[in-house]
């Protein structure tokens, strides 16, 4: 009897041991191979998986003892998928809190006011850790893949600073700008107007892309959007650069020439009444919410300064010395 309670007591004595060095062997840190590993965990994988693919990534120790550390925790179940990076003196119990957290290695995608759609597409393929889905896809396959009714995406993406995990697909990106679209464009039409002279939201996004490229003081969208409001309302032609800019697509080689002025495209909003087809950029915030609520002016004119803002005229002479004064040099 004697011999036996020695025996458990030993084993008790034993095993709490290797409780207590399992327990310092969670907060000792971990040595990486390189400076740093990256892991990404997709929704389901085995916790002994997990394990696995931190040791492949560069964490010396064993994928076993990784393992029944994340089980014996209870949180195993808590990991979340995501993409990690850790760096060298990270400890078992620091790894473990930073997947059940979900405090992924995220990257950043901006996209500016004012860009088209092709400049998106650059943007996407320079983009880092970012899978690419849509290289192969066109405009209008692109649109159906983000549920969008309409034949081109341009347009239907906010201008904002996206993060997202290593890994995911560029549409997840997209998806994300075309919902924050929505929202701002729904808010916009919900404030508008009553007598503007747009039928629907999506010409209102068409006239606030055209003023998001006329000009790029915020203090002056308001007062463009009401130019071609005014515009529209007496059925003025809107004549906007920018939208025969947009037709001439990757022709267009910096310089604007008359012949393209007066060359007949669905763009030219010298030759042809109305709204584009489409949107010819990305708005902003400010564009939207200027065509919503124009300023109250009468202005049909506006010239560039130079500075960066913009001369405002009622009428086609005042508009000519405006034009005589900021854009030819000649006095007053």
């Amino acid at each position: 009897m004697k011999r036996i309670l020695k025996w458990l007591a030993g084993a008790v004595l034993l095993a709490g041991g290797l409780v207590g060095t399992g327990l310092w062997w969670t907060y000792q840190p971990l040595a990486l191979i390189g400076a740093a590993a990256e892991v990404s965990v997709e929704p389901g994988t085995p916790t002994r998986d997990i394990a696995r693919l931190w040791t492949q990534a560069g964490v010396q120790t064993s994928p076993e003892l990784l393992y029944q550390w994340f089980r014996w925790s209870g949180q195993a179940r808590r990991i979340r998928a995501g993409s990690y990076e850790v760096e060298a003196g990270i400890t078992p119990r620091q790894l473990l809190d930073k997947m059940v957290r979900g405090d992924e290695a995220l990257e950043t995608l901006k996209l500016i006011e004012g860009w088209n759609f092709r400049q998106v597409r650059q943007a996407l393929a320079k983009a880092p850790h970012l899978r690419s889905a849509i290289a192969d896809m066109s405009d209008a396959q692109v649109a159906a893949e983000l549920g969008s009714t309409e034949s081109s995406v341009e347009g239907q993406l906010f201008p904002d600073t996206y993060a997202y995990s290593r890994g995911v697909s560029d549409l997840t990106v997209l998806r994300r700008a075309r919902a924050a679209m929505q929202a701002r464009l729904t808010k916009a039409w919900a404030g508008r107007q009553a007598d503007l002279p747009v039928q629907s939201p999506q010409q209102l996004l068409v006239l606030a892309s055209v003023v998001e490229k006329e000009t790029g003081l915020v203090a002056d969208r308001s007062k463009v959007a009401a130019v071609f409001v005014n515009r529209l309302r007496i059925g003025m032609p809107l004549q906007s650069d920018p939208t025969v800019i947009y037709g001439l697509g990757e022709r267009f080689d910096g310089n604007l020439r008359k012949a393209d002025l007066q060359t007949d495209t669905p763009y030219n909003t010298y030759t042809r009444r109305g709204l584009p087809p489409t949107p010819i950029a990305m708005p902003g915030a400010a564009a939207l919410n200027a065509v919503a609520q124009p300023d109250p002016s009468k202005a049909l004119y506006f010239v560039a300064r130079g500075d960066g803002s913009s001369v405002f005229s009622n009428s086609l002479a005042d508009h000519n010395r405006a034009v005589n004064q900021y854009q030819r040099g000649i006095a007053p």
